[in-house]
């Protein structure tokens, strides 16, 4: 994999891997046109673990209708304000969501296939929660179960 990043004013840049798609950057102090590089870490996380899960769900044939993976980055305050801890919440919406599969759909994404998860966790831990929520139909959705994964 190759990357680069090409200036474009200030302290925009654009970004752009083998994929060819771009990504604007701008400084986090200012984020008037893009995202920050610590803020791409988070989205590549909750992204990474979050494609591997749903994928695992769709071949058990989970009935999904929503799924959602929030990231709280928690951020040392001198320089360089590394990321020192991070949490992430799968939320996922559906009918008759069966909590083993998710379990193992998110053991199976931290364990053997996310790349960025098994990078991260060198890094800073990260505490793993879900919530399953009964897709209850016109947009009602009622809390079922909620729990912390242990790795």
């Amino acid at each position: 994999m190759e990357a680069k990043v090409s200036w474009v004013k200030d302290l925009i840049f654009t970004g752009m891997a083998d994929s060819g798609y771009p990504v604007i950057m701008d400084s986090e102090s200012s984020p008037e046109t893009g995202v920050g590089p610590v803020e791409l870490v988070a989205i590549a996380l909750a992204g990474c673990t979050a494609m591997d899960v749903i994928s695992i769900l769709t071949k058990k044939q989970e009935q999904v209708t929503s799924f959602d993976v929030k990231v709280k980055a928690h951020r040392v305050p001198d320089y360089p304000k590394v990321i020192s801890h991070a949490v992430l919440e799968y939320a996922i919406v559906g009918r008759n969501i069966n909590e083993v599969s998710l379990l193992r759909a998110i053991e199976l994404s931290i364990k053997k296939y996310c790349p960025v998860f098994a990078m991260m966790e060198k890094a800073f831990p990260i505490d793993l929660h879900y919530s399953i929520y009964e897709d209850e139909g016109k947009g009602k959705q009622n809390l079922v179960k909620q729990g912390t994964y242990g790795h």
